[in-house]
Order: structure tokens, then sequence, then C-alpha cells
């Protein structure tokens, strides 16, 4: 994978002060990589690899739990005074706002998240984490304390060459609506996530 670093520039945030990197991978979206701290070099880096959700990220939607999951990494990132978030444009696990939003209705209908996405011709998960791997050389770090659910996560950024040292949970509070997709996320792709009695089970 090849990317271009095409910009870097000062972001006072609500949770503390950010570099945002833009890149182009030569995709057709640009990814970006938002930084805290003297990161050259170093190992073991505090890091999120998310993914954009733009009904959760930006409108707060309740139907997942992206948004929180943002913004935890972004107070966690503060808190220890440096970290990186990679914000990959991979909406919908790969699959595109349109199709996610199909899939949306497919869900109101009874289909869980799995289930919709293949009835719409696409894979459960299509994110390409060759990106985020690229982008994590170009910063100089190839060791993190990966904050993720997501054990796939793990294995493809590993298997992209960069050492995952440790992970960290990062878990949101269910709600009436993303509870049917959390279990899912769960029971079906293996996420690290407790519904803390939440499921009725």
């Amino acid at each position: 994978m090849s990317i271009k670093r095409l910009t870097k520039t000062r972001i006072p945030t609500a949770s503390g002060e950010f570099y945002l990197c833009l890149y182009d991978s030569g995709d057709g979206e640009e990814h970006m990589a938002l930084l805290m701290g003297d990161l050259e070099e170093k190992t073991d880096v505090l890091a999120r690899v998310h993914s954009e959700c733009f009904t959760g990220d930006v409108l707060g939607s309740r139907r997942c739990d992206c948004g929180e999951q943002l913004a935890m990494a972004m107070q966690r990132v503060a808190m220890a005074g440096e970290g990186i978030i990679l914000y990959l444009r991979q909406e919908g696990r790969g699959i595109g706002l349109l199709s996610k939003l199909k899939a949306y209705d497919l869900q109101d209908e009874g289909y869980d998240t799995v289930e919709a996405n293949i009835a719409l011709g696409h894979g459960a998960d299509e994110r390409d984490y060759s990106i985020a791997a690229a982008i994590f050389h170009d910063l100089g770090v190839t060791s993190v304390r990966l904050m993720t659910n997501n054990p796939a996560k793990i294995e493809a950024l590993e298997a992209l060459g960069i050492e995952v040292t440790e992970h960290i949970a990062l878990q949101a509070e269910p709600n009436a609506d993303n509870l049917d997709y959390l279990r899912t996320k769960m029971l079906r792709m293996g996420h690290t996530i407790s519904l803390n009695g939440a499921n009725g089970d």
C-alpha cells in the first residue's frame, strides 16, 4: 500500500490539542491520523484504528457504538498525553454509506448486521487494514497498544507487520437501539464486548 502525507495541522478539541495528518492512499479516499505527543520511533504507542461511521460519529446515532468509541479513544489518548487515532474512510465496515443505510432497513425487518450485509451482496466485514499499517509505518510506529474490541483487527494489523503489544477494550454502554447490534458483534464476530446483563440471558 502506497500512501502520501498531504498535510499536518493543529486541531484543538474538547479532549485536548491534537495534530491531524491527512493522507492520500490512492484509493479515492483521504484517510487521517489524529496525533498527540512526540511519537516518532516510539514503541507500544496507544492507538485506535477507527473506521468512518457518519451516522454514529457525526449524528450520534444510537444504532451502533462507533461515536462513543471514538470519543473514548480521544479521551484516553488525551489522558495519556500521547497516542494515535487513525480515521479510515471505510464506512459501514467497508461497504459504503448507501449499502450501510440499506442494511439498516433490513435490520429493521429482523436481519442482524451480518445477515444484512450478506443479503446485499457484501461480506460481513470488507475493511482493508493495509492503509492503517502504511500510516503507522509512515509515522515510525511499529508496535501499538490497540484500543479495540475486534480480534480480527488485531490479527490483520499483526499480519501487516504492526505488533499489537496490548489489547485495550473500548466498552460503550448498551442501549435499547444497539443491543442486537452489539450482541451480533459479540456472538457472530467474536468482539470482546460485555453486555452487563443487558442481553437478558
